[in-house]
């Protein structure tokens, strides 16, 4: 949610410039600016139409990415640290106070930034207990399930049992059942909590629904350890109940096992020797061998390793926990950099709109906004280095094909076949600004994705660069966002009886 309120601030900016030519002279004074706009102007007069062309073609296309591009990088309400990438690790304990420490490192980071935010307390209280959880000696079994698959009964039994090594301590936890109604604790919430544990009994009460399937392989991608229960086998037919057995057994390819917590009381019929007959109802002992005994042996052989599963477990949400509070921080910084930026390459395109030229000129400026947001993001760039992002940019974006889908909707948005010469400025002007807003949209989505570091390289990721910008278009084409952002720009750069015919 805090990175979905940054693209707002994003999109509707503040009143940063009163005229659009003002901005050029107010904002324009950093040498390296100044610089590539001279250069820019040069090249107009001496009328270097070849070369400024082959330069359209390469950055023209950010605008495009414009179309929506803030809301799916702002969505994002949780940049999640993916557990699966714990798959075929040895977890251990020094892999795990390794885990420990790099989360410190989120932490520690976010205090540099933001010494007063309010999410510090809480993360660093979570993080002294996750080297307490390291020495743990007991371990925490979750049981859950929907409704009425028998996870109260089930847990009565296991504690009143002595089916245990007493010198191996369990605490038991029922969960809230899954697959409730709307407005009920959500399955998200149960899950979490299910994420605590060191070991899980999914019950089922037959065969699985597919949101059953789904909510284990689910868990199973976190690498939660666990066990299915067929609970109240007992209320089928014996052919049914094995039936029903081996297809969890080849659809889950886990852990399965049978009880009958509190299996359905059974008729006694007694014939006594007068030949009267006495009947009552008598309740057969709970069935659940099947179980204590694979249990047993899941915690006398694994239970170290599932503490520190466990501890992994907590520590990578924690890290990713603060990364999403960093990330918060650094947006709201980011913000006005972005912004600033946008309508500066709008002012600059506006009064010199010679297409080919504008370009250039956004270039110079995209790459200092790209110095900018890199120091924010610890990803230090030379200008040389910021020259080369922004043109590795433009190159992987000419590479996807956007360049026509861009120049379509722009020219849809501004109806461009019908303005003055000045209006057609306004055109460049405002694709120029989507070109800055979304080219700082995507970098800032970019440095997100890296790992939290005060001495991050400054080397791309080509391929993991050339998918942000591809998932930033794909996924935001949205007409009516493009539609009032140009008339945000059109605003800012037209005289007010020249903006009806600009925007229709």
């Amino acid at each position: 949610m805090i990175v979905g309120i940054c693209f707002i601030l994003i999109y509707s900016g503040g009143e940063t410039f009163q005229k659009a030519r003002r901005v050029m002279v107010v904002k324009l004074q950093r040498p390296i600016l100044v610089g590539g706009l001279g250069l820019s102007f040069s090249l107009w007069m001496m009328e270097s139409w070849h070369h400024s062309i082959v330069q359209v073609g390469e950055f023209g296309l950010l605008s495009a990415l414009a179309v929506g591009g803030g809301f799916w990088l702002f969505q994002k309400n949780r940049p999640q640290e993916s557990l699966e990438q714990m798959h075929g690790m040895i977890i251990d304990r020094a892999s795990v106070e390794n885990a420990i420490a790099k989360t410190e490192v989120v932490i520690n980071q976010l205090a540099q930034e933001a010494e007063n935010h309010p999410a510090l307390s809480t993360l660093r209280a979570q993080l002294s207990q996750l080297s307490l959880e390291l020495d743990r000696q007991y371990i925490k079994v979750a049981v859950t399930g929907g409704k009425s698959v028998g996870k109260t009964t089930l847990i009565q039994v296991l504690e009143s049992g002595n089916w245990q090594d007493r010198q191996q301590k369990v605490s038991y936890q029922e969960t809230a059942p899954l697959f409730r109604e709307a407005g009920e604790k959500s399955d998200t919430d149960v899950l979490a909590t299910v994420q605590k544990s060191d070991f899980l009994l999914f019950l089922t009460n037959g065969d699985l629904t597919d949101s059953e399937f789904q909510t284990l392989q689910q868990l199973k991608a976190v690498n939660q350890p666990l066990m299915l229960v067929f609970n109240k086998q007992d209320q089928y037919l014996p052919d049914e109940r094995a039936s029903v057995l081996l297809s969890l057994k080849q659809r889950l390819q886990e852990n399965v096992v049978a009880t009958a917590a509190s299996p359905i009381p059974i008729k006694v019929r007694k014939h006594e020797a007068d030949g009267s007959v006495q009947e009552w109802m008598e309740q057969p002992a709970p069935d659940i061998q099947q179980l204590t005994q694979q249990l047993s042996e899941v915690l006398a052989q694994q239970a170290q390793k599932l503490v520190y599963l466990t501890t992994m477990r907590q520590a990578v949400l924690l890290q990713a926990d603060a990364k999403n509070w960093l990330n918060g921080t650094r947006c709201d910084r980011a913000t006005p950099i972005i912004e600033q930026y946008q309508w500066i390459a709008a002012a600059a395109a506006f009064a010199n709109p010679v297409p080919a030229l504008d370009i250039l000129a956004t270039a110079a400026i995209n790459a200092q906004m790209v110095m900018d947001l890199g120091k924010i993001y610890q990803q230090k760039f030379s200008w040389e280095q910021a020259q080369t992002v922004a043109g590795t940019m433009g190159s992987l974006m000419l590479k996807l094909g956007l360049v026509e889908l861009s120049t379509k909707a722009i020219s849809t948005v501004l109806k461009s076949n019908a303005v003055t010469f000045v209006a057609g400025g306004a055109v460049q002007g405002v694709s120029a600004a989507y070109l800055t807003r979304v080219a700082g949209l995507s970098l800032v989505e970019y440095f997100q994705q890296q790992e939290i570091a005060v001495d991050s390289g400054t080397g791309l990721n080509l391929d993991k660069l050339r998918q942000t910008l591809q998932n930033v278009f794909q996924q935001n084409q949205q007409m009516a966002f493009l539609q009032g952002f140009a008339k945000q720009a059109v605003k800012r750069l037209l005289p007010e009886a020249q903006q009806v015919e600009a925007v229709g």
